[in-house]
């Protein structure tokens, strides 16, 4: 599998007039001590007539080694999983400043998509201290919480691990609880196994045990029929969105509900959903445009990294349904995390040392994309 993009100005309507919303930056390049170019893309504006609106993304941090987690840390400086080295980099919020703060033990380097993946911060982060990681050892995938500088605790061990289909991606909802996107490592046949936790999304509590509410009883399968996983982002309403990869034809964007079947491998991208066995999703492109990763919303528009694609695809929401925006961000090869800061812009994370990219000077980068 492989990924795609989108487009730089943002249209939004209002009162019967379209207000265009234009991407801003200013270049920071860590570790060169100079000003990074911000480069327009030369990609056209959103709708036919508008103004025409240069992305121009600035530069967080260069040099990374396939950075896959993001989270953020309450006095906004970020937390970031170079994927391959095990490494977690604190990046500070204005990008001068990162910094080697741990490096996960145990980690699998040579795993293939396996390695250090999502990174989670805990909501209570202020009195407790927790930090989470997915990874791959040389046994297994498994989620662990610790504190920075310190022992791991695994609170989920034993998830299959393969070369592919990892899933990786973690977050806590609005809910409070741990959401994992496990991927089926491969095995199509484990996404319709109920008794596996591979191709599924996993509801858990913070310490790793199951929640009584869950829709089967004493499992942390919250939704299953998924072949991987790598994004998870929640609207305002607390509904969840997660991009899946497909196989041969589509790529999906899910809205994902509990205890549901989304059909992988028995269907990829829309198919029947006599007898409401299976759902279908709310958006697909083909898997050249997309090979979607990380997620994230911002008012009513959904992100979507991604990789084939190379750009920041984009939908825009409304209730239970979506529609496709012009992606943004091209030109900067395969993108694999995006994720809102606090201050309401975007951090995006590239993949072009992850094997499968044509890496440039000064990958892999963080770069962050703000509204104006």
């Amino acid at each position: 599998m492989i990924q795609r993009e989108l487009n730089p100005a943002i249209i939004r309507r209002r009162a019967g007039t379209l207000v265009t919303m234009r991407w801003t930056t200013c270049a920071i390049v860590l570790g060169c001590g100079a000003l990074g170019a911000c480069g327009g893309g030369g990609t056209p504006a959103d709708t036919a007539g508008a103004a025409k609106a240069a992305a121009t993304p600035a530069t967080i941090a260069t040099g990374l080694d396939v950075p896959w987690g993001v989270a953020f840390l309450p006095g906004r400086d970020a937390l970031v999983a170079e994927r391959d080295s095990g490494r977690i980099l604190r990046v500070s919020r204005s990008g001068r400043r990162k910094r080697e703060v741990m490096r996960i033990p145990g980690v699998a380097r040579s795993a293939g998509e396996g390695g250090l993946l999502g990174l989670a911060i805990s909501p209570n982060y202020a009195r407790d201290r927790w930090v989470y990681a997915y990874f791959t050892t040389a046994g297994d995938n498994r989620i662990a919480r610790f504190r920075l500088g310190g022992a791991l605790r695994p609170i989920l061990t034993g998830l299959r691990r393969g070369s592919i289909h990892n899933g990786g991606r973690i977050a806590f909802g609005p809910d409070g609880k741990l959401y994992a996107g496990v991927g089926d490592t491969g095995d199509a046949q484990l996404a319709q196994d109920r008794g596996s936790l591979n191709g599924k999304i996993l509801r858990l509590n913070p310490d790793g045990s199951v929640p009584s509410d869950n829709p089967f009883a004493g499992r942390a399968v919250w939704s299953y029929g998924h072949r991987n996983v790598q994004g998870l982002a929640w609207d305002a309403a607390g509904r969840m969105w997660a991009p899946e990869f497909g196989q041969n034809r589509v790529d999906e964007i899910n809205l994902i509900r509990a205890g549901r079947n989304y059909g992988w491998p028995n269907v990829e991208g829309r198919g029947s959903t006599s007898g409401g066995r299976y759902v279908n999703p709310v958006l697909t492109w083909t898997t050249a445009e997309a090979s979607p990763s990380g997620a994230a919303i911002v008012g009513r528009t959904l992100y979507v990294a991604a990789l084939r694609g190379e750009a920041v695809l984009r939908a825009r929401l409304s209730g239970t349904t979506a529609r496709k925006l012009p992606a943004v961000l091209r030109g900067r090869g395969r993108i694999r995390t995006v994720v809102r800061a606090p201050d309401g812009a975007l951090w995006v994370a590239t993949s072009n040392r992850d094997g499968r990219g044509s890496p440039r000077k000064g990958d892999d980068r963080i770069i962050r994309l703000a509204r104006r």
